[in-house]
């Protein structure tokens, strides 16, 4: 992985800080991880090979010359393991018309030419003589056109503990965008139902930030959670506005990455047609239990036709339903049993019920409208993948391939493949099965073909596939960081590498990220 004297350098290091002598340098013209990947197992022919790639729109970009951040107090806030390999780079984004946001994107460039091994004294100040200059990535242009969502109403139920904790997530794509959100406030299972000041005092704070909510109490205090979800549908049209086209139940664990991505989605359907879109569960096992359903943490979106005729007969539908009926399942049973609407199924929307390691989801390139179950020990820090979306708005999840070797999913991970599978033609169209799923008994569906097609076999972690996940993502002076960690293998004597990136804007343009 590195050259045998850099070897010899680094373990004298680690020698040296463990008898407690300070050094107040870091180690200066080692190959980087990266780099030395590259170098080693493909040689200057291959680099030149990829140089030569007309495709690399950015490789003609004059480089803005600001040198990297020197400041790493930060590093002291993380639980790292020291000593360790480090290495940063500054990326700028370039507002350009008429580029279009591309699954993968080329890059000849090597990411990070150099790594250095770093100590835990040096807590202030890197040195960085060498620093590699800032790349320089085109993306779309969307300065020109806002976002106008006020043909939308969102409505969710949820408890005050759980709203608090939402509040941030929710702001990430609801603010300013001229879309209303109705919350329901519920009972928790255990405690007294919110009081009118509590629910007034969310309200203004949302509101002040720039989110339009309106907190409501449930119509019936004695109703179930499930009962409370399907009423979501005629509480919405109740207080629909002139404009209102579209009905979006959702979970309070609803995320959706691009709302400007979402209003594409909706201009595709007639408004003044019924339709109830959504996605089926990712597992066949929940779509073989629960049926052609639009699941509720994906989003259910009905249009103002639907909407209309669920309001009309909801006392119906009510009386008529099962009391173990799940929300979506009311919604399901609604539709079906009042109108001759059928399912329009949107595949990126994402219910997620897939568990396990969901790194080939998020590492597929495509652009998700909506993710699910970010919550709780299973959940992902969409708050801290997401933040990025202020420097460059849907280069979320984007992937950019740099060299032969190594594939940055922005906000994710950044992933090295030492053994040449890049340039063995490993095909990124396809996403890598790193998730685990229910099977269903004598069916030919393995358990997520009709939803994560298509799929390749999933690659041997630190063998095939090293992967960096991001640790911490924060706003500095202008700039997003974003670190991402491989940590050493337990028991041996591999060090930790961090890997940092510093996105700015060139025009200085950064969305506000208070919440």
């Amino acid at each position: 992985m590195f050259p045998r004297r850099s070897i010899v350098v680094f373990a004298c290091l680690v020698v040296l800080s463990a008898l407690g002598i300070t050094l107040h340098r870091i180690e200066q013209g080692k190959p980087g991880y990266l780099g030395d990947l590259v170098n080693s197992k493909l040689g200057n022919k291959a680099q030149d090979r990829q140089k030569s790639k007309e495709a690399v729109k950015q490789e003609a970009v004059e480089s803005p010359s600001e040198p990297c951040s020197k400041n790493i107090e930060w590093l002291a806030n993380l639980d790292l393991k020291y000593p360790m390999h480090y290495a940063q780079r500054d990326i700028f984004v370039r507002p350009t018309p008429g580029i279009r946001r591309t699954s993968l994107t080329n890059i000849s460039e090597i990411l990070f030419p150099q790594t250095r091994a770093l100590l835990a004294d040096q807590n202030s100040v890197l040195e960085l003589k060498d620093c590699p200059s800032p790349l320089v990535f085109e993306i779309p242009d969307t300065s020109t056109t806002p976002i106008d969502a006020s043909r939308m109403h969102f409505g969710i139920a949820t408890t005050i503990k759980r709203l608090d904790e939402s509040a941030p997530y929710i702001a990430r794509w609801l603010k300013d965008t001229g879309a209303k959100l109705f919350i329901v406030v519920i009972k928790p299972e255990k405690g007294q139902p919110p009081t009118s000041k509590e629910m007034a005092v969310r309200q203004a704070k949302m509101r002040k930030h720039g989110m339009d909510v309106t907190l409501l109490p449930p119509l019936n205090e004695k109703e179930l959670y499930t009962e409370t979800y399907f009423s979501l549908a005629k509480i919405m049209y109740t207080h629909r506005t002139e404009e209102a086209s579209w009905f979006v139940l959702m979970d309070d664990d609803t995320f959706f990455p691009s709302m400007r991505a979402l209003l594409a989605m909706l201009d595709k359907y007639d408004p003044a047609r019924q339709y109830w879109i959504g996605a089926v569960s990712e597992s066949w096992w929940s779509v073989a239990r629960y049926g052609m359903m639009a699941f509720g943490g994906a989003g259910i979106f009905l249009s103002r036709a639907l909407a209309a005729v669920i309001d009309e007969v909801y006392d119906v539908c009510t009386t008529e339903m099962h009391p173990a009926a799940g929300g979506d399942e009311r919604v399901m049973r609604c539709v079906y049993g009042h109108t001759e609407t059928k399912l329009t199924n949107e595949p990126d929307l994402h219910q997620m019920d897939i568990f396990g390691d969901l790194s080939g989801v998020y590492e597929s390139g495509r652009l998700p409208l909506s993710l699910h179950h970010w919550k709780g020990d299973a959940g992902y820090s969409v708050d801290l993948m997401s933040l990025v979306m202020n420097i460059c708005g849907e280069c979320f999840l984007q992937r950019w391939q740099f060299g032969d070797d190594t594939v940055l999913t922005n906000g994710y991970s950044i992933a090295v493949y030492p053994e040449g599978e890049l340039a063995n033609g490993l095909d990124f169209s396809k996403a890598e099965e790193t998730w685990n799923s229910h099977t269903v008994d004598e069916s030919v569906n393995p358990g997520t073909a009709h939803s994560m097609s298509p799929a390749r076999p999933r690659l041997e972690l630190d063998k095939q596939k090293i992967q960096y996940r991001l640790l911490e993502s924060a706003f500095v002076n202008g700039a997003l960081r974003q670190s991402y960690l491989h940590k050493g293998k337990e028991g041996t004597n591999e060090a930790d590498t961090l890997l940092v990136l510093y996105w700015r804007r060139e025009d200085g343009n950064v969305t506000d990220s208070s919440t």
